[in-house]
């Protein structure tokens, strides 16, 4: 399995499995990342794609110092589950 990449001329964070790319797309204002929604091929599925995917993304925007706007449920769901990154939450 590839590393998380910040693909910033399409505004988002890829991971390549299997020849799929799982896509989380976002838009950046002000300090800010939005993160917009959030795609995983369905042959990726109920493998934690996803999962490794926003944490990777979150990791990176808290070393970047941006705060989250989660509008994807995907990454909403995320950071309720995961209370270690409420603090980036905007």
């Amino acid at each position: 399995m590839s590393e998380v990449t910040d693909n910033t001329t399409q505004h988002r964070f890829e991971l390549a499995v299997d020849g799929h790319i799982a896509a989380s797309y976002y838009k950046i204002a002000d300090g800010v990342i939005t993160f917009v929604h959030t795609e995983v091929p369905p042959e990726l599925g109920g493998k934690g794609i996803g999962s490794k995917l926003i944490k990777a993304a979150l990791d990176q925007v808290r070393s970047d110092g941006l705060k989250v706007i989660a509008q994807c449920p995907f990454v909403k769901a995320f950071i309720d589950k995961n209370p270690a990154y409420q603090d980036l939450l905007k």
